[in-house]
């Protein structure tokens, strides 16, 4: 049978999620899909391989990755849940688990997926949730950021928010709904597309920053997008203010609210 399993995990003690070992291999290599196999493969008394919705990079959290695995294991929801969860580093944790059709794919069948930037906006560093957040100590223009993104609105070519590691076919993305908004100290961008580039997200909250402490006019974002020009946008922003906040899939493949969106 073919099982969907949602996970969440602080990516900050991992190299990415992307496994590191060849397929099968139940060792250790620092990557959270090796992790989770190794756990899933003692619930199942065989070895496990899974497939996931998106790579997230060394660093980057999660609070709904999902992925899909065959077994011929019959356990209950429960048992994947409490049996993977119990063989996982405390940073992993599974959340649900439901069947679905031999056609589901984690990956392919995923019409969407969202992110989540948080950025603490104040002189001082953070003491409390550093792992969990990007920090910027000049005032910054949320409304200014917010209006600078909404140029990259639509399908286009992301070349300029691109890394050079990336090994995506092409860099045309459609960028479903972009925003920017302050919540007291704290200066939040959530992000939604069909997919993502490599460094995609952290690239363009990097060059958003440069917007929101006026060091480039709102119009910039704009001239970026269609320059394709990586090396004149802005820096890598740190990876541990982003969270993956999840896939959306279509309703008729029956998976928790969380991750469905509108057919």
């Amino acid at each position: 049978m073919r099982l969907a399993l949602g996970v969440e995990y602080d990516g900050g003690g991992f190299s990415g999620w992307q496994r590191l070992s060849q397929a099968g291999a139940l060792v250790p290599d620092g990557s959270l899909q090796t992790a989770l196999e190794i756990a899933l493969s003692k619930v199942a008394a065989a070895p496990i391989d899974t497939v996931c919705s998106g790579r997230t990079d060394a660093g980057v959290h999660a609070r709904c990755q999902v992925v899909h695995f065959d077994t011929e294991a019959m356990r209950d929801a429960r048992g994947w849940i409490l049996g993977a969860t119990a063989n996982l580093p405390p940073t992993l944790a599974a959340r649900w688990c439901v069947p679905v059709a031999d056609d589901f794919n984690a990956r392919f069948s995923a019409r969407a997926r969202r992110y989540r930037y948080r950025i603490l906006n104040r002189v001082a560093r953070p003491g409390l949730e550093r792992q969990y957040l990007g920090w910027e100590r000049m005032p910054l223009d949320a409304g200014a950021m917010h209006a600078a993104a909404q140029a990259l609105l639509g399908e286009r070519d992301f070349s300029a928010f691109r890394s050079a590691q990336c090994q995506a076919t092409h860099a045309r993305r459609n960028l479903q709904d972009i925003c920017v908004s302050r919540v007291d100290d704290e200066v939040v961008v959530e992000v939604q597309a069909n997919a993502f580039l490599h460094h995609m997200v952290r690239n363009i909250v990097g060059s958003l920053l440069m917007v929101g402490r006026g060091e480039r006019p709102v119009a910039w974002i704009a001239e970026l997008l269609e320059g394709r020009d990586r090396t004149v946008a802005g820096p890598t922003a740190p990876s541990a203010g982003l969270l993956f906040l999840g896939p959306k899939y279509p309703r008729h493949w029956g998976l928790p609210e969380e991750v469905c969106a509108d057919e």
